[in-house]
């Protein structure tokens, strides 16, 4: 009988839950999602879980086998409590997050439902090194660049969560000016970035927009985020040896070479051999990628 499990995914700017089955496929018409965003609070949070857990639940096979919930969350986290401890969502901070999951598929279900609960960067990159871009890699991290930048490592297979549940944050590491990388990479801050030169759009769609019309502030800002993100990565590959950094998000696709241009400054920055040698792809899971991560977390 095919195992099942439920995963649920929250970011700054959206929650998301879908079936996603042993084989790392989502079930077709399981998936949803609901806004997030920097207003959200304990209540709104509560209401967005049960509508996509609902949701999900409502799609699975007659008979089939649950095996449990996996929670990949935007961070930090605190896995002994459940809870996040978002920096995106400030008045979110300290939400039970893995208590509200399991209240409301053991609603649905009328039985208890485990809970697998992590970090959404530890989840990607170990949907990554099962399924994607990273699974012949003996040592890689995978990030994402959205609204907030985040990662997690995958050493010989398997998810290296570190002491609280939290490796990989590499959107929280000081950069230039004693700015997060987070703060000058991620699709809101090059914006901002962009607009303060005089740019006139505001979103990270309008950026790539502009970019591929010739805007030279809008392409600067592109080059800027890969740059920093490259040279962010270029530490941590000397730290940590990796094989390959696969890379998604909404604005690692802002410009059709923002991986190659991340590539150009990891390969400039890195102090040795060894770190030159890390190669840096795309995503292979797309935007499923934090789900069968979550889902992973339950199912691996």
């Amino acid at each position: 009988m095919t195992r099942y499990a439920l995963a649920v995914d929250i970011g700054g700017t959206k929650m998301e839950a879908a079936l996603v089955s042993e084989d790392g496929t989502l079930v077709e018409g399981s998936r949803s999602r609901q806004p997030t965003g920097r207003e959200a609070t304990f209540a709104s949070l509560t209401d967005a879980v049960a509508a996509v857990v609902a949701h999900a639940l409502g799609a699975l096979p007659a008979g089939a086998e649950l095996a449990g919930a996996g929670i990949g969350s935007a961070g930090p986290i605190d896995r002994e409590a459940g809870a996040i401890v978002p920096v995106n969502m400030p008045h979110a901070r300290g939400f039970g997050l893995a208590d509200a999951v399991r209240g409301a598929a053991s609603d649905v279900l009328g039985r208890e439902v485990p809970i697998v609960f992590g970090h959404d960067g530890g989840a990607l990159a170990l949907a990554e090194s099962w399924l994607g871009a990273t699974k012949d890699a003996r040592s890689s991290l995978a990030i994402v660049v959205s609204t907030g930048v985040g990662g997690g490592f995958v050493v010989n297979g398997a998810y290296v969560p570190g002491a609280t549940g939290n490796a990989g944050h590499l959107g929280q590491v000081r950069r230039e000016g004693g700015l997060t990388l987070e703060e000058i990479a991620s699709g809101p801050a090059s914006a901002a970035w962009a607009q303060q030169q005089g740019w006139t759009g505001s979103t990270g769609e309008d950026l790539a927009r502009d970019a591929a019309a010739g805007v030279e502030i809008a392409r600067a800002a592109i080059e800027r985020s890969a740059r920093a993100v490259g040279e962010a990565l270029a530490d941590a590959a000397t730290l940590v040896d990796l094989d390959t950094v696969a890379i998604g998000g909404g604005f690692s696709r802002v410009s059709a070479d923002y991986i190659d241009l991340v590539q150009q400054a990891l390969t400039a920055s890195a102090a040795h051999e060894y770190s030159r040698r890390t190669r840096v792809v795309r995503s292979g899971l797309g935007d499923e990628g934090p789900l069968i991560g979550a889902a992973a977390l339950m199912l691996r």
